[in-house]
This record gives structure tokens, C-alpha cells and sequence, in this order.
């Protein structure tokens, strides 16, 4: 079997990247392949820091190319993607140079209104590059990089969270709740979280923290709002506690490179409400039911008389389309094409 080196900003974290990239060294390893992680910060097996996206330094290239001597394959998560570090994504072309490289792309530097403009990612007859959504992969087809879709998997059977336990520690008894499972930044919408939770009259319970300078927004949000507002997890909660307490899952955001809340909420089985945000019209594609952002109406039928069938509805294509158990099998043709030795086919 290979070795495989995967190389991110930051890893074991709760962004959607360090979701996603363990998603995919869970798939390598099922396949036999030994993996090596090295990122800036987080949790790896090999931290430098000069890698980190406010890394004050560049790393030096002996020093990468030391720990990426003994790899069959590096696989980069997003460093390539969005300008976040250029000083170390340059040290890694360079690095890489002429060596099997698999570039994952969760987002595009053109796609987010700061960046606009800047150059595709490089591109080489050994590296291969993997976009999550299909817009982002015609983008880059039209800046003559051409691309393999492979979108984000989830675990279909997530473990059942505990409802009654979670929302006694959020000091909930039979309120209605809305949850939005994300970070409070710009593009995210909080503003419409707010508009659709006030008329569903809901507590509003905002997972993530504000994060990009939106803390004051978020102030501002809620001393004028008249509902209530809960942030954060309490301790020795988890996501899955934070799904089972909830009535409904409330997604706003008005871009997203996947937007993973919008898959969890039906493997949790929790009525989603979404702002139609691009990437949601290929999701949406799959034959998902979900409701308008705007239909209070329809989700308020929904939680005074639920649809089992509309909820097993959207878990069966979940399944069909988007299970993780069928990841390494949606790996392997990637995987040979590069050469790799020992690649097993996974389940499917």
C-alpha cells in the first residue's frame, strides 16, 4: 500500500475543511494506504506553523520537502484554493514540482468577493485536481485546469444525540428551536436566521462563533431582535446532541462551497430551511425536498403535523448519493490514475 502525506492549513478542527479531509484519511486508510497529516495548526501528526493561514513566515523548502520525501502521493486541502498563505502554497508548487499531488479545492479565490480576480491554481501532467461542487469544477475547466467532482459524503447512521439532556443544559423545556449550525460571518446571513426565526417564533440557537470581524453585527442583531439566543454547545455536547434538540435547522447562507449543514440536517432527520445559495441548485438536483427560507408557512405545518415520508425521502437519496461508506470506492479511480499502488475498491 502507499503512503499518502495530506496537507491543510489546520486539521482536526470543526471547519468544514478539517470535517471533510478526515473524512477522506478515514476512506485512504479503509483502502489499506498509510496517511501522514501535516498542517499549520489544529491537530496533525506534523505541525508548522509557517503553514497556518496568519503564519508570519514562509516555511522553508528543505524542511517540506523532509517531510514529504517518503510520499507516493501529497494530497493538499484547499491551500491551493483560496489565498489564505501564498508565501507556503508557493513553497509547496515548488515542492511538488513534478511529483503526484491531488489538489482538493473546498472553495475558489473568485468566489469570494476579497479575492476576486486572483489566479487559478497551478496545474501539472502528475497532479490531479478535485472540486467539490460542479460550478466550481466548470470554473476551473474554464480557466484550463481541468477537474474530477467528487462532492462531500456523510455518515448516514449518525449516532442518535440526546435531546431531553441537551436542551435541560440550554435550559430549554418545550420551546420551539431553530437551529443554525455555523459560524456568524458576512456571507452566512445571520440577518435572514433572524427575520425567519422571529416569525416561526423560535430561540434561536447560533452553533459557531462570530468570527471576520462580524461580532458587532451579531450584537447589534440581537439587541434588536425579540427572540431569544443561544450560542454555542455546553460542554460535553456534541453536534449530534446539538441536531436531536432541535426542531428545525435554519441554513442562510447566501454562498457556500457545500454548505454540509444542508446534508446533515437530513441524516439527522431535522426539517431544513434554506436560502437558495448556488451550489444548493446541484444538491437540490438529487430530487431533496427541503423549504424556502421564506415559508415559514409550510415549516410550521411541517412541525405541527411531520412528514415521515418527506424525511425518509431525502435520507434515501442521502444514502444513494452521499454516504461516506462509499467513499473509497469513488476514490479509487482517482487514486489509479495517479499510479497508486494497492488501491482496493471500496464498498459499491
Amino acid at each position: 500500500m502507499a503512503h499518502l502525506v495530506v496537507v491543510s492549513f489546520r486539521l482536526g478542527g470543526t471547519d468544514g475543511v478539517s470535517i471533510e479531509a478526515a473524512k477522506w484519511i478515514g476512506a485512504f486508510e479503509k483502502m489499506g494506504h498509510h496517511v501522514t497529516t501535516l498542517a499549520g495548526e489544529g491537530r496533525a501528526d506534523v505541525l508548522m506553523p509557517e503553514l497556518a493561514i496568519r503564519a508570519t513566515a514562509a516555511p522553508r523548502p528543505d524542511d517540506v520537502s523532509r517531510i514529504l520525501a517518503d510520499a507516493e502521493l501529497v494530497v493538499i486541502e484547499n491551500f491551493a484554493s483560496l489565498p489564505l498563505n501564498v508565501a507556503a502554497r508557493d513553497v509547496l508548487y515548488q515542492v511538488l514540482d513534478h511529483r503526484r499531488a491531488l489538489f482538493r479545492h473546498h472553495d475558489l479565490a473568485w468566489q469570494r468577493e476579497q479575492w476576486r480576480g486572483d489566479e487559478a491554481p497551478r496545474d501539472q501532467l502528475d497532479w490531479r485536481h478535485v472540486t467539490i461542487n460542479e460550478l466550481s469544477r466548470r470554473e476551473l475547466e474554464a480557466r484550463g485546469v481541468h477537474a474530477l467532482t467528487i462532492r462531500n459524503t456523510f455518515d448516514c447512521d449518525p449516532p442518535t444525540g440526546r435531546r431531553d439532556a441537551t436542551r435541560a443544559a440550554l435550559g430549554l423545556s418545550n420551546e420551539r428551536v431553530a437551529l443554525m449550525p455555523t459560524r456568524a460571518i458576512p456571507r452566512k446571513n445571520v440577518e435572514g436566521a433572524f427575520a425567519f426565526v422571529e416569525n416561526l417564533d423560535a430561540v434561536f440557537w447560533l452553533l459557531g462563533p462570530a468570527e471576520d470581524g462580524y461580532g458587532p453585527a451579531l450584537d447589534a442583531f440581537m439587541k434588536k431582535s425579540r427572540v431569544r439566543v443561544i450560542q454555542g454547545l455546553p460542554e460535553g455536547f456534541d453536534v449530534h446532541d446539538a441536531y436531536a434538540a432541535a426542531d428545525v435547522v435554519v441554513m442562510p447562507s447566501t454562498w457556500e462551497g457545500f454548505g454540509n449543514p444542508v446534508l446533515e440536517s437530513v441524516t439527522h432527520r431535522r426539517v431544513l430551511a434554506v436560502y437558495p445559495y448556488p451550489v444548493l441548485r446541484e444538491i437540490e438536483s438529487f430530487g431533496f425536498r427541503f423549504f424556502a427560507l421564506d415559508d415559514v408557512e409550510g415549516v410550521e405545518n411541517f412541525l405541527k403535523n411531520p412528514d415521515a415520508d418527506l424525511v425518509e425521502h431525502n435520507v434515501a437519496i442521502a444514502r444513494e448519493n452521499f454516504n461516506v461508506a462509499d467513499l473509497p470506492a469513488r476514490l479509487t479511480p482517482l487514486l489509479q490514475s495517479l499510479s497508486i499502488k494497492g488501491t482496493q475498491l471500496g464498498s459499491r
